[in-house]
């Protein structure tokens, strides 16, 4: 391959790269970084510019549990060994809270067999953080249908009750349902137990009352 062929070839990496939507780096063995994507980048809230000859371990602070890795990764690599490694990381993110973020980082060392260390293929394996609790508070005519809803009553009955039409009812119910992130009536009826919105022990169902 001539050295038009290979730059050719080397700015087309580099655009499939940058496209890439999975966090990506290159290094050398020491961990300096040569080589990242925007979606690596934007993981600390930066641009690739500002993240190149940076260290991979001064942007990533292994897991207790991932020390062991990463010697193991150091003695391959000495060894000529060319396995795959996936090490525990957690790492600020860019957020103006500056949230704590955790996930897996798969370095894979990569390019022919030299007698100097190989560089190093990273990919980010991000780790989806907790959604937070659905939130319990209701409307007064939500606690209504809700009440209707676990006692049995239909779409039609529970409208005239509270004095809306099917389509009204149906609002309600599905808001809640997206609200509360369950499928069904069934499963919203249950969801106003755990969370303490129906009173427990009651017949027929109610609202439970504030403390």
């Amino acid at each position: 391959m001539d050295c038009d062929e290979y730059f050719a070839w080397r700015n087309y990496f580099l655009m499939l790269l940058d496209r890439l939507p999975l966090p990506v780096a290159i290094c050398r063995a020491d961990g300096e970084i040569t080589v990242v994507n925007p979606a690596m980048a934007a993981e600390w809230g930066t641009a690739p510019g500002q993240v190149r000859g940076r260290n991979l371990l001064d942007l990533f602070t292994p897991s207790d549990s991932a020390a062991d890795q990463l010697g193991r990764l150091i003695d391959a690599l000495r060894l000529g060994r060319r396995s795959r490694y996936t090490i525990d990381v957690r790492w600020p993110s860019g957020a103006a809270d500056g949230a704590q973020r955790e996930g897996e980082l798969i370095v894979e060392p990569v390019g022919e067999p030299s007698p100097t260390y190989p560089a190093l293929l990273t990919v980010l394996r991000v780790r989806a953080a907790a959604e937070p609790e659905p939130v319990a508070e209701v409307s007064d005519i939500e606690g209504r249908i809700l009440a209707l809803a676990a006692a049995g009553a239909t779409t039609a009955a529970i409208g005239k009750a509270v004095g809306l039409t099917v389509d009204g009812v149906n609002y309600h119910l599905t808001r809640l349902s997206r609200r509360w992130r369950v499928p069904n009536r069934t499963a919203l009826v249950a969801k106003a137990y755990v969370l303490g919105v129906l009173a427990p022990g009651q017949w027929p169902p109610a609202r439970r009352r504030a403390d």
